[in-house]
């Protein structure tokens, strides 16, 4: 078989995100009508029936306006309404529902002569497997049953092509082909949006990598794998996967190289410390050739790697330089649908991204300019954000953290900021910044305190030893109620002798080791809350295996 990926054509994630456009109100007008020629094309050309009526079927369509608005979950592509055994369900659009009908019309036409087509192709496959396990081995009749799920994958039924795929894994010996094929089914849950079954079928295929993978695949491997961290708003694992699957990136079935740059600076800006934020996202060549200028951009964009000036440690100054865009700058300006494509040419019915925007907010969140940092957030948000199948749905709560993460930054630098001053370097007004503040202060994200009389905020971070001693004392006080609740619900006066009753003890012992850890992290005596000194004093020595609980106390008397 080789060491070449197998099943890595279909199904194509770039129509996915055409189907997202045509449902997302903030994609241009522009955008949606080339998604709309582009999603239409491929149904002609593919044969895509089972995905057509999944899509525009006047009654089981997601894209029309009854479909859309429906309370019930859209049925499965390719799944007739009595059919049972769903493999994955379908998350194609956008959460906002549309204003207006789908311009993707239903033609019964074209559907049957597509339904027909897909029949003949089926059939002549069928008779292919048929002849080959007659008069051929079982490699021919493994290579017929793949061409038969790569045919449902094509045409878009989830279903059928999970199951055909699966077929094809059974009777598989060969780990890479194995491999391929689970990945080839996290292809299909990503272009669906099914995330529970991505992340099952994630986690097969690094089972499978782990019991002997080769390099190749366990590298295609890390990108999927932050691919789908992201989807799911695990920025903070999906950074290094992403960040370091950059300079060996060969998963072009998944996305372009240039938006896997895209989605690695934005989850290492929002999730990595400052210094790795400077060393994997600032400093990187990888990146420095997408956002930089000239042939780095032009390396970028065709996917090789920059070997030229963008691959050395230049000063931030530079990268704020190009941030500012010119007239004469003409590559500034790129499609972000054209990225990563054999031709690179962009479409004049496509309305073009700047990418300004995510430089400005690389160098502007590194270098402490809040206010133009802010700035650029904004339109991050209206470029990419908003645009994108996989960022959309967290857009809000990504601006939300990249804010608090600017907070942080300042005040971790000063014991009293002025408020308005503060408000000012943010560009914000100070009831604005009031409010913000006192959501992530309520939430416990931010260690200050307001003073709204005096115009200030003070910040108030515990360090370690503090953190460490409040951990202690809630685990301690939460272990001794715990205690005192079993002495109660037992209702016990005297020795209990039974091994299956000696959780009281485990919790008394771990008490005391809590206890040591106490006069280890504070040598000072630590004055106890009055009910853990209460609790405390309701246990007496243990002799042996058995425990005196005394209930002394007001439920004693119910006795």
């Amino acid at each position: 078989m080789g060491s070449d990926p197998q099943f890595a054509k279909y199904p194509n994630l770039s129509l996915s995100q055409d189907i997202f456009n045509l449902s997302n109100p903030a994609c241009h007008a522009s955008s949606r009508q080339s998604s709309l020629k582009k999603l239409q094309a491929a149904i002609k050309e593919h044969n895509m029936a089972p995905l057509y009526r999944h899509l525009a079927h006047p009654v089981e369509g997601v894209l029309n306006s009854t479909g859309e608005g429906s309370s019930q979950p859209p049925a499965a592509a390719g799944s007739s309404p009595g059919s049972t055994g769903v493999v994955v369900m379908s998350d194609m659009l956008a959460r906002r529902p549309s204003t207006s009908r789908s311009e993707l019309v239903w033609d019964e036409k074209l559907y049957d002569r597509l339904v027909a087509e897909n029949k003949r192709e089926l059939d002549e496959l069928t008779k292919e497997e048929e002849e080959a396990a007659e008069a051929a081995g079982e490699t021919e009749v493994q290579a017929a049953r793949g061409k038969k799920a790569e045919l449902w994958a094509r045409v878009g039924d989830k279903d059928k092509a999970i199951a055909a795929y699966e077929a094809v894994f059974e009777n598989t010996g060969v780990l890479g082909t194995k491999i391929d094929i689970v990945l080839a089914m996290v292809r299909i849950g990503l272009f669906f949006g099914d995330k529970v079954f991505v992340k099952k079928t994630v986690d097969r295929a690094n089972t499978l990598v782990e019991s002997g993978g080769d390099w190749d695949r366990r590298n295609r491997l890390k990108a999927y794998k932050g691919l789908h961290l992201l989807t799911i708003r695990n920025y903070n694992l999906a950074a290094p996967l992403l960040l370091d699957s950059l300079s060996t990136f060969t998963s072009y079935e998944l996305c372009s190289y240039s938006n896997l740059v895209i989605y690695s600076v934005l989850a290492g800006s929002l999730s990595l410390r400052r210094v790795d934020f400077k060393a994997k996202v600032v400093d990187a060549p990888e990146i420095k050739a997408l956002l930089g200028e000239g042939q780095d951009r032009l390396s970028a964009l065709s996917g090789s790697l920059s070997s030229g000036p963008g691959a050395g440690d230049e000063d931030m100054t530079d990268v704020e330089t190009s941030a500012t865009p010119t007239p004469a700058t003409a590559s500034k300006v790129v499609n972000l649908t054209t990225l990563g494509t054999e031709a690179g040419v962009q479409s004049e019915a496509e309305a073009p991204v700047d990418f300004t925007s995510l430089t400005k907010l690389v160098s502007s969140l590194y270098m402490g300019q809040y206010r133009s940092f802010f700035s650029a957030l904004a339109a991050v948000e209206d470029n990419f954000l908003s645009q994108d199948r996989y960022l959309f749905e967290h857009r809000a709560w990504f601006v939300r953290e990249m804010r608090l993460r600017g907070y942080q930054q300042l005040l971790q630098s000063y014991r009293v900021v002025g408020l308005a001053s503060m408000a000012g370097d943010f560009g914000v007004t100070v009831d604005f910044l009031d409010r913000d503040l006192a959501k992530f202060i309520a939430g416990d994200r931010i260690s200050c305190t307001i003073d709204r009389v005096n115009g200030i905020i003070e910040t108030n971070r515990p360090d370690d030893k503090n953190k460490q001693y409040a951990d202690v004392v809630k685990q301690g006080d939460a272990l001794i109620t715990k205690l005192q609740k079993y002495g109660q619900a037992v209702r016990l006066r005297g020795k209990i002798h039974s091994p299956d009753l000696l959780t009281p003890f485990r919790l008394y012992f771990y008490a005391h080791i809590l206890s040591l850890i106490f006069i280890i992290v504070y040598p000072t005596p630590v004055p106890l809350s009055s009910q853990t000194a209460k609790a405390m004093a309701t246990i007496k020595p243990i002799k042996g295996r058995s425990i005196e609980i005394d209930t002394n106390d007001a439920t004693s008397n119910n006795n």
